[in-house]
């Protein structure tokens, strides 16, 4: 039913999710890309999603900025957690309001980005390379994988904070939105 990827190992419980074991977001390339698709897949699907940090990470560290994350599900509290974690936890907003998203039409891509407040951006993905490499990098991937023309386009994602790079890894960041969450009459 989920979609979810197998590469975490979770029990999904009606819309809620339970992650087995704790997961890696300290800048360890692979297993940070894997664990933010997963939390993405999560939010995508709308499911609740309850897991745990390992315990001796920070999200981010020197590899990226934590509150790129701060759209997806944040981590279980525990005692002694750092404040990154507790700022993630209060800033978090899961769909409908959504603070990162994106719809796919025919031949783009929209992203919608409400992370910084009060700002928020929104942008169009038309540029043909682009879109095959935000459809690559939906799964986590080695740069080394890719194309000087795909790792131009993850640059151009990073540098709008759409994909996390860390360690020679990259995956993108926003959840797609399936459907949307509030009737179109209550628009």
């Amino acid at each position: 039913m989920t979609g979810l990827p197998a590469t975490v190992t979770h029990r999904v419980t009606g819309r809620q999710v339970h992650v087995d074991e704790p997961l890696r977001l300290g800048g360890a390339g692979r297993e940070t890309a894997l664990t933010v698709q997963f939390l993405r897949e999560c939010q995508s699907h709308g499911l609740r999603t309850h897991w745990e940090i390992a315990h001796e990470e920070t999200p981010g560290g020197d590899a990226y900025d934590a509150r790129m994350l701060h759209h997806l599900p944040p981590p279980a509290e525990r005692p002694g957690e750092s404040g990154k974690l507790s700022e993630w936890r209060t800033s978090y907003a899961a769909f409908p309001t959504g603070m990162l998203y994106h719809r796919r039409g025919p031949d783009f891509i929209t992203v919608m980005d409400r992370r910084e407040r009060p700002a928020s951006a929104r942008f169009t993905l038309d540029h043909p390379d682009l879109l095959t490499t935000f459809g690559t990098v939906q799964e986590a991937t080695a740069l080394s994988e890719l194309s000087a023309v795909q790792r131009e386009a993850v640059d151009l994602l990073a540098a709008e904070r759409l994909a996390l790079v860390a360690d020679g890894w990259a995956v993108a960041l926003p959840p797609r939105l399936h459907r949307w969450p509030v009737p179109c009459t209550g628009i």
